[in-house]
């Protein structure tokens, strides 16, 4: 079953914590410390899989997770790097976040390789800590966290150009008739459930052209499966809007223009002002005294869209109608639409956790210890005797991470905390 749109849950590597531990050698007891640092976690990589043409896989597995990294060792070793995960994705795909539906990468063009997720930073080990006045560390810094996101991945078929029409005005037979493609064709509404691309190559030139499947009124909706169809068309620079100027089906063409463009309209107002052409299909079943051609003529020439009569069945016309969209493709240039970033991850706020340690005194249960190296930096160049200083260091205490965690140690109201000596009473 052709899949162009999935929900997965994405999530790097989180980096490995930095290692505590002091050198013990035989001949050096007094050993400064030795811990070293977390190896980076895995990145998540979206990539561009020439072979694939759906997102089928997508469909069965939601989560994909690469590798954490791992914490540093004792004698300066390095963590290992957590290895990152590549996710495979057919050219045209654009990897959204889920929630906001903002752009996250687009895999078209020249992007066929794109880090969604990066991995976090490995903590530093303990060695990195030792100061003139704190020459034993006891801390180390833990690795940066891994992100987690819910994205959703949605094919738009890369085409310059994209018919468009009411279901059985015979688009799929005009695609079979000026391309290599093969499409089911029978008369029956929504036959077309994917869309189908062909190459056009023509005396001045070539181009890639998308049957799109057959729209309804209410499709920017979602009516029918409008949704799952007109994402298709974002992509082209040029449509081919095909009428059935015979009426067969009893609908009036005039009108069915109308229609289609209302929902490209709603949809996306930029879609529905690109380049169109009418293609007046069936001209070989028209009978009778009128001549729906020279009202089709009538009404849109003057607003500037050519309408060519052709016959999908016999040909006749196509050739004309191909080599004016040619022209137009060469007017509007060849740039590829691609969807630019709109999202991205890393400005998603973590907060970073600060290396710091927090010990309750033995022989003093009501006394805590807190030490670590941005608390002995922030103590020397805050003036705590001003309110506004000390409001500022009460700020960092609490967006660090430290009065969370000496709650976690147990502190009571009244209790003392220490820092490098500096007593404060807690009350919370």
């Amino acid at each position: 079953m052709f899949a162009d749109r999935a929900k997965i849950i994405i999530r790097s590597g989180k980096g490995g914590d930095g290692h505590v531990s002091f050198r013990r050698e035989k001949y050096v007891p007094d050993g400064g410390p030795d811990g070293g640092d977390g190896g980076k976690g895995g990145d998540v990589i979206f990539e561009v899989d020439k072979g694939q043409n759906t997102l089928g896989e997508y469909r069965h597995r939601r989560k994909y997770k690469a590798e954490d990294g791992t914490e540093g060792g004792k004698r300066r070793m390095h963590g290992s790097d957590g290895a990152d995960i590549v996710l495979k994705v057919p050219e045209g795909t654009v990897v959204m976040d889920a929630e906001t539906r903002k752009v996250i990468a687009d895999l078209s063009g020249d992007n066929s390789r794109q880090v969604v997720l990066r991995g976090g930073r490995g903590g530093k080990g303990n060695m990195h800590y030792a100061t003139p006045t704190m020459q034993v560390p006891k801390y180390a810094q833990p690795g940066k966290p891994a992100m987690e996101l819910e994205v959703l991945l949605e094919l738009k078929v890369i085409a310059d150009v994209g018919l468009v029409g009411f279901p059985n005005v015979g688009k799929s037979t005009f695609l079979s008739r000026v391309t290599n493609a093969t499409p089911k064709i029978a008369n029956y509404h929504f036959t077309t459930l994917s869309p189908n691309l062909g190459v056009v190559d023509t005396e001045n030139g070539g181009f890639v052209i998308a049957d799109i499947p057959g729209l309804i009124e209410g499709a920017s909706e979602g009516a029918g499966l409008g949704h799952e169809f007109l994402r298709h068309i974002e992509r082209t620079r040029v449509m081919i809007h095909i009428l059935d100027a015979a009426s067969t089906e009893g609908r009036d063409p005039v009108d069915d223009f109308y229609k289609i463009n209302k929902e490209l309209e709603a949809y996306n107002a930029d879609i529905a002002s690109r380049p169109q052409v009418i293609a007046a299909n069936k001209i070989d079943c028209i009978y009778g005294d009128e001549d729906p051609i020279k009202r089709l003529k009538d009404e849109f020439e003057p607003k500037g869209i050519r309408v060519f009569p052709i016959s999908a069945v016999t040909g006749q016309g196509i050739r004309e109608l191909l080599f004016a969209v040619k022209e137009i493709l060469d007017e509007t240039g060849r740039e590829m639409v691609v969807f630019k970033q709109e999202f991205f991850p890393e400005d998603v706020l973590i907060r970073e956790d600060l290396p710091f340690t927090v010990e309750r005194l033995p022989e003093d249960p009501h006394i805590f210890v807190t030490e670590g190296p941005k608390i002995e930096k922030m103590l020397g160049y805050t003036n705590l005797d001003s309110e506004k200083g000390f409001a500022f260091f009460q700020k960092f205490l609490k967006d660090g991470g430290i009065l969370e965690a000496l709650e976690a140690a147990g502190i009571k109201d009244g209790d003392t905390v220490r820092m490098y000596g500096f007593d404060f009473d807690y009350y919370k």
